[in-house]
């Protein structure tokens, strides 16, 4: 059975980041889910009104095998602000479920202490939050993959994939999209 993963939604965030990663890992039937953190619709940065596949207050955080965390500034404050999405994801640190964060959304596992010690990226001029800051694309050390920001979207869903269906699919949708 296809492993589920979470892709986690709050106001102000960045759209390319996250339909780009839903968008992908669909593409290659890997299952994920959107859940808005405050309700089913939410609004990214730029205005753009996403209609979530489940609530946050809804959803068994159980039921998946990794969590991803778009970027935008506000959205990320949100998340950090926000008791049980920040006790949700240090659970999946701390076991070794999957967590991807682009652009901002590092800066929660960094809140967390998550990437205590690990290679990362972020987006670019936020380095300094970092214990052990990397100037690639994306960045993978363990559980955790980190990329830094919209235009890295692609290549860091591209490596979800991956990991979770294989080089085979990742190539396939690759080759799709033209990417």
């Amino acid at each position: 059975m296809m492993p589920k993963i979470l892709l986690l939604l709050a106001d102000g965030f960045e759209e390319t980041e996250a339909i780009t990663v839903v968008d992908v890992l669909r593409r290659a039937g890997v299952s994920v889910d959107m859940a808005g953190l405050g309700g089913n619709i939410v609004t990214s940065k730029n205005g753009v009104r996403v209609h979530a596949d489940t609530r946050f207050m809804d959803l068994d955080a159980g039921l998946y095998e990794g969590i991803v965390l778009p970027g935008g500034s506000a959205a990320v404050d949100t998340i950090m602000a926000h008791k049980t999405a920040m006790d949700i994801i240090d659970r999946f640190a701390k076991t070794g479920k999957f967590i991807g964060a682009i652009c901002l959304g590092p800066k929660i596992l960094v809140k967390l202490g998550a990437l205590k010690d690990k290679r990362a990226t972020i987006y670019p001029g936020y380095e300094k939050l970092l214990d052990r800051p990397r100037s690639d694309k994306v960045v993978v050390d363990g559980n955790i993959m980190t990329s830094q920001g919209p235009g890295t979207a692609m290549e860091f869903a591209l490596r979800i994939v991956e990991q979770f269906a294989g080089k085979a699919a990742a190539a396939k949708v690759k080759q799709n999209v033209v990417a």
